[in-house]
């Protein structure tokens, strides 16, 4: 597109609190394109760095009722799916999403969808989730609107779903006892690609339904793949083939060594059982792409996850939450709520205090009493839920839609408040909100656990593990309250050295 062309063009983005989504808004807007985002919750997106500079609607593919996003988009980005593949029904569920949006983008006049779906080819066997991804891709086009529909197979990027499971598997396993599919070929491609891809798609639009399909430049095992991430890291890893692990099997055991709930990862590893690689290359070679090597993808990878510069989390979007747990709904009064409130006063800047909020959970942990907070992950884990192991995105700060342990930053505003939501497996639901201000010199943090319990079993709950809370929660707080002053007086410190 020229200059004045895009001056003119309303590029719409569903997806953008997910990785794919979340990368490439900003590139749009690098562009000088007129960008509007998509969002089931407006606030998921208020701590990104760019939304000041885009429109966001609330709405859900789900619902016909699109027209307000989609009313003047010349170009939308569909890139919404179901993560939890293996809950029933998902098929359905992305073809309904995908034919309202298809039926609500005709109707709006917008003249091109682009889609990233997956690789594979039906002669030589697909998983459900891989042919569903396809079948997203015809139902996209059903409504005769142009459609570019790419198709990639592993995503090699920090953050990624496909990289963070390779990467805690080839980590923490010296000796992998491996199934079949660690044979099967596949040709990954870097996230900087696939976004270059998806930018360059502005520039093409098609005629009908035009599928490229996109890879690296390495056709590999995913043997090959771990052993070579093994090699960059200068690690020693021994491999042993089996065919007693079945799809399922190995799902619990990725469930078990990484932070990817079982839910997740079984649709993920029934993908990885089909062959993905590029049998036809010519549709990508007019996009001008010249894809990078697997080992240069993890290399950088790599360095993004040591300088804790993740862009974006596979875990930010909503579709890592696994089937079965409590609805997400904004904690909006404490009517019919239980709740356990405590206010500590810290002699340190306001600043200094909420600095110290922010830093809990991850590889910092929770202050005080760590272990029970990951026995209480261990826990949730058993039961299929999204325990402990998801870490954080930034060891630093925290923004609206980032997944911290088990819970989701529902609200931050700097200086002022952090409100989690849980996202464990409860009988009802919960919250932990930090709150701060001034008062006579100091900084005040109340700290704040709300339930909603469900029926008889969520009081049962409460007060089965309120008398934890009894020492868990002053605890914390006032080890946040000695992080702060120890905060405050480093600054003092930095001052006084300037």
């Amino acid at each position: 597109m020229s200059p004045a062309e895009q001056a003119n063009t309303r590029v719409l983005v569903t997806g953008a609190t997910g990785y794919i989504g979340g990368r490439l808004v900003p590139r749009l807007l690098a562009a000088g394109l007129t960008v509007c985002c998509l969002a089931r919750d407006k606030e998921r997106l208020r701590g990104k760095a760019w939304f000041d500079d885009v429109e966001v609607v609330e709405g859900d593919v789900l619902n016909s009722e699109l027209s307000a996003a989609l009313t003047g988009v010349h170009t939308a980005y569909y890139l919404v799916h179901s993560m939890g593949a293996a809950a029933p029904g998902f098929e359905d569920r992305d073809l309904r999403a995908a034919r309202n949006f298809a039926a609500a983008a005709r109707g709006a006049g917008v003249r091109h969808i682009v889609y990233l779906g997956g690789l594979g080819a039906g002669h030589k066997g697909m998983s459900r989730h891989l042919a569903s991804r396809q079948e997203t891709g015809r139902a996209l086009a059903s409504a005769g609107v142009p459609v570019t529909e790419f198709r990639a197979a592993i995503i090699v990027g920090s953050g990624s779903i496909s990289f963070e499971m390779m990467r805690y598997l080839t980590e923490r396993l010296p000796v992998m006892i491996t199934p079949k599919w660690v044979e099967t070929k596949v040709q990954p491609i870097a996230i900087r690609d696939v976004l270059s891809y998806l930018q360059g798609a502005l520039e093409r639009p098609p005629e009908g339904h035009h599928t490229v399909e996109i890879g690296g430049p390495n056709v590999m095992t995913y043997r090959e793949m771990m052993l070579t991430y093994a090699r960059l890291r200068g690690l020693r890893r021994r491999m042993f083939s089996t065919p007693i692990l079945s799809p399922k099997l190995s799902s619990y055991w990725v469930n078990l060594i990484t932070p990817i709930p079982a839910s997740i990862a079984r649709p993920l590893v029934e993908g990885l059982t089909s062959e993905v690689v590029v049998d036809h290359p010519e549709a990508a070679t007019a996009y001008g792409v010249r894809p990078i090597s697997y080992e240069t993808a993890v290399k950088l990878a790599l360095d993004r996850t040591t300088q804790g510069a993740i862009e974006t989390l596979w875990s930010g979007a909503l579709s890592s939450v696994p089937r079965g747990t409590p609805d997400a709904r904004k904690l909006r009064d404490t009517q019919g709520m239980l709740f356990d409130r405590r206010v500590r006063h810290v002699r340190a800047d306001r600043k200094n205090a909420f600095r110290a909020v922010l830093r809990i959970g991850g590889e910092e942990g929770w202050y005080t009493f760590d272990w029970l907070w990951q026995l209480r992950g261990i826990l949730d884990r058993l039961v299929g839920g999204v325990g402990m192991r998801r870490g954080r995105r930034d060891p630093e700060w925290l923004q609206a839609g980032d997944a911290l342990d088990f819970w989701r930053v529902e609200s931050v505003v700097p200086g002022d408040h952090l409100q989690l939501r849980a996202e464990m497996k409860l009988p009802g639901r919960a919250w932990l909100r930090f709150d701060v201000w001034e008062a006579d010199g100091e900084s005040v943090v109340r700290q704040t656990a709300f339930f909603e319990p469900k029926g008889l079993f969520g009081l049962l709950y409460w007060w089965t593990v309120y008398p934890f809370h009894l020492f868990i929660f002053p605890s914390m707080l006032e080890a946040i309250g000695r992080r702060a002053e120890a905060l405050e007086r480093e600054t003092h410190g930095q001052l006084h050295l300037a």
